[in-house]
């Protein structure tokens, strides 16, 4: 008797651990629109104060290390702009600019900037992927964080940036994916749940984004009908990060 009930308990416990590191793959939702309301702006901006997020910064950063930036950046998507401070600290041979589709974001980060001094070497711009405030050939590095699965026309969007690389230009992409194991999906319902302030569970944040990801597969896609020829996707638990050159 009392082996038959174990061996039920241990089979009830492979089964959940399976489902909790086994992946999803939900049809994608796409979450489109900038974020203009001052409450969901400041909501993001709180949020990215949070460690998970400086965590993420530290990633990113670390491995733009990894090719000793220089020239011009542009942060694509840059929200409030922490990620593109901490590079503008972190790289003082960079120029780094911060583009947002959002006049709130635009205005936070400009403030913060002005804030620390960082003006001469870091700007903050209005605009949209699908048509970059910028010249053609005027990027060393451009990277976007958590605002791909944003895009209205993600392969225009690659486009626009291969563009403004100047020639040997590179591109550092992260953001979520949607077949994450179901253990950082059930993390993010609890988050969402619990967590975060109401105004992003009113505009279904982050749930919404993950639903509106892509999958390695889906981004081997995307990249193949863009006018890159070289990337590298590194794919983690619940995210990726894909670097791209422009040849």
């Amino acid at each position: 008797m009392w082996s038959g009930i174990i061996l039920i308990l241990v089979g009830l416990a492979v089964l959940v651990s399976a489902l909790a590191l086994g992946r999803t793959h939900p049809p994608r939702s796409p979450a489109l629109g900038g974020i203009e309301n001052p409450d969901t702006a400041f909501a993001y901006d709180r949020i990215s104060n949070w460690p998970q997020f400086s965590l993420l910064r530290r990633m990113v950063v670390a491995r733009l290390a990894r090719c000793k930036p220089a020239g011009t950046l542009a942060d694509i998507g840059c929200g409030p702009g922490q990620l593109a401070i901490l590079i503008a600290e972190q790289f003082g041979d960079l120029r780094v600019i911060g583009i947002d589709t959002a006049g709130e974001m635009v205005k936070a980060g400009t403030s913060k900037a002005s804030a620390l001094g960082l003006e001469g070497r870091l700007e903050f711009r209005r605009g949209e992927v699908e048509r970059l405030p910028l010249p053609d050939s005027s990027l060393d590095l451009a990277i976007s964080t958590l605002s791909l699965h944003h895009w209205s026309n993600p392969t225009g969007g690659l486009g626009e940036i291969y563009r403004v690389l100047g020639p040997g230009g590179r591109l550092l992409l992260f953001d979520l994916r949607r077949d994450s194991r179901r253990i950082f999906s059930w993390f993010l319902r609890f988050a969402q749940a619990i967590v975060v302030p109401r105004a992003l569970r009113i505009a279904n944040e982050p749930l919404g984004s993950l639903l509106a990801s892509y999958t390695p597969a889906e981004l081997q896609g995307l990249l193949r009908r863009s006018p890159f020829k070289e990337w590298r996707i590194e794919e983690g638990v619940g995210w990726l990060f894909v670097w791209a050159t422009k040849g």
